[in-house]
């Protein structure tokens, strides 16, 4: 039997979930014991779809299927179709599109999506901000880029679960540390953010949520301990990252989203052996960690000990 072999396209090789993506994959294809390519875009969906372009278009180069997590807004439709008519199966990751029904009808080829339930992460992070504010207050929040649906889905599952005394204001950084700092900077080095109370950052990725603290750390004013004391709180809940912060006390809550490049390459592997079709679509689960019972319990604990020192004071 030939041995099968995948391209990966990932965004970036700067965020740690991509690169927890670049491990999953890596393990999966030696526990399948197939071939993989893995190559990133920079952050660039014209350089991403070039990419997959040249792979599809190449003699040698030309994989038996490709695993993409896009860049774009639009999942890009045309070299999915490019890909379908050159034979090649095609997994989209954590995007949603309207095109896969079509490609799997007219070329025949192992075509389905697999994503995190990004309205689900946002509506877990809404009930963290509600457990570590339950007096309400106020949220800096700090997006991912503006062509990306699962920013929108996760802001959009935030909103529905916040309370209504937590307000919100909203800043965009590009799923990585560095975009975040320099927006954070930005944001700082205006009057008005002197004059604005914020009581927790919440970001929709840890890397920015880490920017976020990098650039808070660096005020050089009396008020750089007071913002280093609000809760972080990021996503993603990578072992080496984000679980890590949250242990040493960095953040004060993530949530754990599971890589899905090993799943799409099971399932591709499993289906063009099979010669079957997947499911169009599948999700990850995700969760809250601590647990939103837990961060509500110490924040319980936390406001009782402030009463008692007040107290003795």
């Amino acid at each position: 039997m030939k041995k099968l072999s995948f391209l990966v396209s990932l965004t970036n090789d700067d965020n740690d979930y991509q690169q927890e993506q670049a491990k999953a994959a890596e393990t999966a294809a030696r526990r399948l014991d197939v071939d993989i390519k893995i190559i990133h875009a920079g952050n660039d969906a014209v350089t991403q779809s070039q990419q997959l372009l040249e792979f599809i278009q190449s003699r040698t180069l030309r994989p038996d299927a490709i695993v993409f997590e896009p860049v774009g807004s639009t999942g890009f439709p045309q070299v999915a179709r490019a890909a379908g008519a050159a034979g090649m199966g095609w997994a989209i990751l954590n995007h949603e599109v309207d095109y896969i029904p079509e490609l799997r009808r007219t070329f025949k080829v192992p075509a389905f999506s697999i994503s995190s339930d990004h309205e689900e992460v946002g509506k877990i992070q809404g009930k963290q901000f509600a457990a570590l504010l339950p007096q309400g207050g106020s949220v800096l929040y700090i997006e991912g880029p503006t062509n990306s649906s699962a920013a929108h889905q996760r802001t959009a599952g935030m909103n529905r679960t916040k309370p209504a005394n937590i307000v919100v204001k909203t800043m965009r950084g590009n799923w990585t540390e560095e975009s975040a700092y320099r927006a954070v900077s930005s944001w700082l080095r205006l009057r008005t953010s002197l004059e604005t109370r914020i009581d927790l950052v919440g970001a929709q990725d840890d890397s920015m949520a880490a920017g976020a603290r990098r650039a808070f750390g660096e005020i050089t004013e009396g008020d750089r301990e007071r913002w280093l004391k609000i809760p972080f709180t990021g996503c993603d809940g990578m072992p080496k990252t984000g679980q890590a912060w949250l242990r040493s006390g960095v953040l004060a809550a993530t949530i754990y989203i599971p890589p899905n490049t090993d799943v799409a390459l099971e399932t591709l592997t499993g289906a063009i052996r099979t010669k079957s079709q997947p499911p169009e679509r599948q999700l990850t689960v995700a969760k809250s960690l601590p647990s939103i019972e837990e961060l509500a319990a110490g924040r319980t604990k936390s406001a009782h000990g402030n009463l008692h020192r007040g107290a003795r004071a």
